[in-house]
C-alpha cells in the first residue's frame, strides 16, 4: 500500500504552491494513506497560528489526511536516538562554520577532523561518503547524483540548536513508513542526499520519488509564502470557493 504525506512548514499560510503539492499528494496516493506532517523543526520561524490555519485551510478544501497529525517538534527523542546511531560509527563531527562562510556552495569539510566540542553556537554535521545515488522519479526519469560532490557532509542540528530538514524529514519518512515522497521538483537536488542518509540510518528500502511541476511568479521565480494574492486565505477573504481555488491551480 502507498504511503506518502503532506508536510507543510507552519513558517507561513497557505499558498497555490502547496495547493498543487496538496493535489499531487492525493492523486499519487492513489487511494493509499496520507500522513500530515507539520515540519516545524525551525523553532524560530514555527508559529501557532499558521499551523491552525493550514489544517483549517487543508479541510475547507476538502482534503482530509490518514492517521494522527504528527509535528516535528515534539519529535526530538526520535531524532536523537537516530543520531546516536551514527554517533557510535563515528560519522558525526561538531562544525564551527557558519551558513555564510560557504553560502551556495560545497562544504569543504573545514571542522570534520577538529575534534571541536560540542558548545552551543556549533552545528552537527554527518559525513557522506563518495558515494554515487542512482534512482528513478516517477515523473523526471533516471537521475545520477554524487551528494558529497554537490553539498558535502550534511548538517543534522543547526548553530541554534534545531534539527534540520534534511535530517528529519528522513528520520521521519523512515520512522512513519513513508514509501512515496511527493514533491516540488526544486527539491530533486536533495534527493540522492536523502536517500545515502537513509541507508546510513539502516533504512534497507529508499522510498520512491515524483517530483512535480512547480507553480511559478515568473519564468525564474516559484510562488512563495509572501506573495499575498496567491495566499488560500487571501481568496477565501475575496470570495473564492474551494473549488475555484482548486480550478485556478488546475489552469495554471
Amino acid at each position: 500500500m502507498v504511503i506518502t504525506r503532506f508536510a507543510p512548514a507552519p513558517t507561513g499560510f497557505l499558498h497555490l504552491g502547496h495547493v498543487l503539492n496538496a493535489i499531487e499528494v492525493w492523486k499519487a496516493a492513489g487511494g493509499g494513506r496520507v500522513l500530515l506532517r507539520i515540519e516545524d523543526h525551525d523553532r524560530q520561524r514555527s508559529r501557532k497560528e499558521y499551523e491552525d490555519a493550514i489544517l483549517e485551510d487543508l479541510a475547507w478544501l476538502g482534503f482530509h489526511p490518514d492517521g494522527p497529525l504528527v509535528r516535528q517538534s515534539e519529535r526530538h527523542l526520535i531524532y536523537e536516538d537516530a543520531l546516536e546511531s551514527l554517533r557510535g560509527r563515528g560519522l558525526v563531527y561538531v562544525c564551527g562554520c557558519s551558513r555564510a562562510d560557504f553560502e551556495g556552495q560545497r562544504y569543504p569539510g573545514t571542522c570534520a577532523d577538529r575534534n571541536l566540542p560540542e558548545t552551543p553556537g556549533t552545528s552537527l554535521r554527518i559525513r557522506l561518503g563518495p558515494t554515487v545515488e542512482r534512482f528513478d522519479d516517477l515523473r523526471l526519469g533516471p537521475q545520477v547524483q554524487q551528494p558529497s560532490l554537490q553539498c558535502g557532509d550534511l548538517v543534522a542540528r543547526d548553530r541554534d540548536g534545531n534539527w534540520t530538514y534534511q535530517f528529519a524529514v528522513v528520520v521521519d519518512d523512515w520512522k512513519q513508513g513513508v514509501n512515496l515522497v511527493v514533491r516540488g521538483e526544486d527539491l530533486l537536488d536533495s534527493t540522492g542526499r536523502q536517500i545515502q542518509l537513509a541507508r546510513l540510518l539502516g533504512r534497507a528500502e529508499p522510498p520512491r520519488f515524483l517530483h512535480h511541476r512547480l507553480l511559478m511568479k515568473s519564468p525564474t521565480q516559484k510562488l512563495s509564502k509572501s506573495d499575498g494574492d496567491t495566499g488560500v486565505r487571501d481568496l477565501r477573504a475575496r470570495g473564492w470557493s474551494a473549488e475555484q481555488v482548486l480550478a485556478a491551480v488546475a489552469r495554471s
